[in-house]
C-alpha cells in the first residue's frame, strides 16, 4: 500500500484559502524581504507613527466616556472645590474622566503627551528630510503628506485641546475667534457659521468633537497609509557609504529583522508615553475651573506647537486702518496671515529646489548637510524664527520668571525676528563650509593621528593615517553641479536673445544657492595621487 498524503498544517491550508482570494503570496514574497537601510535618524518617522497609534487607542477609550455638550449643568461630584459651580456638561464629563472612570486620568494625560510628542516627532522628522534633502525626486509628494500631516496634526491638536470648555482652552478658543474676526469682510460672517452665533456660543464644542475624533483623524489615517505606501514604493532613502548607490540599498530585511525592532520600538514609545502620563501633570482642567467669557487665566499658552502663532500676534504692533466705516486690524490680520503663509512656504520648498536646479534625476542617496550650505542655512533659520516667536507666545512667563519687563521682551522679539533668521543663516553657511574644508583635508592628508614623530633633520611633524576607501568615497560621493546659467544674451549671429524674468529669477537663485563661494570644491583624483606620491607626504 502507498503512503498515506501528508495533509498540510492549519496554518497552511488558512494561507492558501487566503492566498486563494486574496492573491496575497505575491505580494508578501516581493516586500516581506524587502530591504531597508539602517541608521538612528529613520526612526524618527517611527516615533510619529506609534504616537498616532497611541493617539488613535487612548482616544477610543476617551470618546466612550465624554459628553461634547454646551448644556449648562451644576457640578455634584467627586472633586468637591467645584461643588456647586455651573459648568457645561462637556467640563463636567471631563472632571468624570479625571476621577470617576477607572484610568481615566492616566488615559487623558496619555493621550495628551502622546499628540505633543506626535507633532514634535512630525517636525523633527521633517527637519531630518530637509537637511539631508530627501525630500528630491521621486519623493516631493511624499514631502507634500507629511507636511499636510503636520498641519493637520496642529489643528486637530487646537480642536482636541478646546474640547474639556476649561478656562485655558476657552481662552484659546476665544483667541482664534479674535484671530478669525480680524479677517477683513468675511471674518464676522466665518465667526458667526463656525461659532453659531455670538461668542461662545453652543455650537462650538458639538462641532469641535466630530471634527476632531471623526474627520480629521480618517484624513490623517489615509495620509499615514498613502505615505507608508510611498516609502515602500520608492525605497527608503540611505545616508552614502560602501556599496551605496542610487540603485542599491544596503540594510536589514523587512521581515523578521526589520519587523522585529519596529514592533519592540512600538512597546517602547508606548511605555515612555505611558510614563509620562503616570508621572508628569499636563492640563489639569481641575485647576482651571470652567470657561467663564469675563476670565481669564494668569500665564494662559498654548501647546507649544501653537506658540508660533501666538508670538506673532503678542508682538505684533496694534495697528489699525478706519476705513469707509469699517475697521481693519493689521495688528492680529498680519500675523494671522503669515503663520499659513510660511507653512506654505515650507510645503512648496521641494518644488522650488527642483525648479532652480533644474535637476530632474532620481536621488536616493541622501546630502550630508554640510554639503549643501544653503539649504542647511535656511532651515536652521527657520527654526531660529519659530524659537524667537516662541519667546514672543510666552513674554508674560519669560517676564515674570526672569524678572524682565515684558515691554524689553517684546521689543527683542520683535528685533530678533528680523536680524536672527539672517545671522542664523550667514553663520550656519560659514559653518557648513568650514566642515567641507575638513572633509577635504581629511581625503587629501589623512586623520589627524596625535602620534608625534621627529623627522632626520628636526623637525617634529604628526602622522596622519590615511582614510580608508569606504571613508573618502562616503566623503567625496556627492555632486556638485554647476548653477543654472542664462547664457549669453547675445547669440553667434548678433541677434538678442528674449529672456523672461522667471528665467532671470531662476539663474539669480541658483547662483545664491550653488553658485560661487557656496561650496568647497571636492578633491579630485588627480590630487589625491599627486600628493599620496610625494616623498615627504606624513
Amino acid at each position: 500500500m502507498g503512503a498515506r498524503p501528508v495533509q498540510p498544517a492549519k496554518g497552511e491550508r488558512l494561507a492558501d484559502w487566503a492566498d486563494g482570494r486574496l492573491g496575497l503570496y505575491p505580494l508578501a514574497k516581493a516586500n516581506l524581504r524587502k530591504v531597508f537601510p539602517d541608521h538612528w535618524s529613520f526612526m524618527l518617522g517611527e516615533v510619529c507613527l506609534y504616537s498616532f497609534i497611541v493617539l488613535i487607542l487612548t482616544g477610543v477609550y476617551l470618546t466612550l466616556f465624554f459628553e461634547p455638550s454646551g448644556i449648562e449643568v451644576v457640578y455634584n461630584g467627586s472633586y468637591e472645590p467645584l461643588n456647586g459651580v455651573i459648568m457645561t456638561r462637556a467640563y463636567e464629563s471631563t472632571l468624570d474622566i479625571s476621577f470617576d472612570v477607572r484610568g481615566g486620568l492616566l488615559i487623558r494625560q496619555i493621550h495628551h503627551w502622546a499628540a505633543l510628542v506626535f507633532v514634535a516627532g512630525m517636525l523633527v522628522h521633517m527637519m531630518r528630510v530637509f537637511f539631508t534633502g530627501a525630500f528630491r525626486k521621486p519623493r516631493e509628494v511624499n514631502w507634500v503628506f507629511g507636511w499636510t500631516l503636520l498641519f493637520l496634526g496642529i489643528i486637530t491638536g487646537l480642536t482636541g485641546y478646546s474640547l474639556p470648555d476649561d478656562l485655558l482652552s476657552g481662552t484659546g478658543v476665544r483667541f482664534a475667534q479674535g484671530a478669525i474676526l480680524s479677517v477683513p469682510v468675511v471674518g464676522t460672517y466665518l465667526s458667526f457659521f463656525l461659532f453659531g452665533g455670538e461668542f461662545p456660543g453652543h455650537d462650538i464644542i458639538p462641532r469641535f468633537f466630530p471634527i476632531h475624533v471623526l474627520l480629521l483623524p480618517g484624513i490623517m489615517l489615509g495620509l499615514v497609509v498613502a505615505h507608508l505606501i510611498l516609502v515602500i514604493y520608492h525605497k527608503h532613502t540611505q545616508y552614502p557609504g560602501a556599496g551605496r548607490d542610487e540603485k542599491s540599498v544596503v540594510g536589514m530585511p523587512f521581515m523578521p529583522v526589520y519587523m522585529a525592532k519596529a514592533g519592540g520600538f512600538f512597546f517602547l514609545v508606548f511605555g515612555v508615553l505611558s510614563m509620562m502620563g503616570a508621572i508628569a501633570t499636563i492640563n489639569p482642567v481641575w485647576a482651571f475651573g470652567p470657561y467663564r467669557p469675563d476670565l481669564v487665566t494668569t500665564g494662559a499658552q498654548p501647546d507649544w506647537y501653537l506658540g508660533f502663532s501666538e508670538g506673532l500676534i503678542r508682538v505684533m504692533p496694534g495697528w489699525e486702518i478706519n476705513a469707509f466705516g469699517h475697521t481693519l486690524a493689521l495688528g492680529v490680520f498680519i500675523p494671522f496671515s503669515l503663520f499659513p503663509l510660511i507653512m506654505l512656504a515650507i510645503g512648496v520648498y521641494p518644488f522650488i529646489e527642483a525648479w532652480i536646479t533644474g535637476d530632474t534625476r532620481e536621488h536616493h542617496i541622501l546630502d550630508r548637510p554640510r554639503n549643501a550650505p544653503t539649504r542647511t542655512g535656511l532651515g536652521v533659520a527657520w527654526l531660529s524664527l519659530y524659537a524667537v516667536l516662541l519667546i514672543g507666545g510666552g513674554n508674560d512667563i519669560v517676564a515674570t520668571h526672569l524678572h524682565l519687563s515684558i515691554n524689553s521682551i517684546t521689543w527683542f522679539v520683535r528685533i530678533s525676528f528680523f536680524a536672527v533668521p539672517v545671522l542664523a543663516f550667514v553663520v550656519t553657511r560659514r559653518i557648513c563650509m568650514g566642515l567641507q574644508r575638513r572633509d577635504r583635508d581629511k581625503v587629501l592628508h589623512g586623520r589627524e593621528s596625535g602620534t608625534i614623530k621627529r623627522l632626520p633633520h628636526g623637525e617634529f611633524v604628526e602622522v596622519h593615517e590615511p582614510l580608508t576607501q569606504a571613508q573618502r568615497f562616503a566623503l567625496t560621493q556627492h555632486d556638485q553641479a554647476a548653477p543654472y546659467e542664462v547664457g549669453p544674451l547675445v547669440d553667434a549671429n548678433g541677434v538678442t536673445r528674449r529672456v523672461g524674468p522667471s528665467r532671470k529669477l531662476r539663474a539669480r537663485l541658483a547662483r545664491a544657492m550653488y553658485g560661487p563661494g557656496t561650496q568647497i570644491p571636492k578633491p579630485t583624483a588627480e590630487e589625491y595621487r599627486e600628493l599620496t606620491s610625494e616623498e615627504h607626504h606624513h
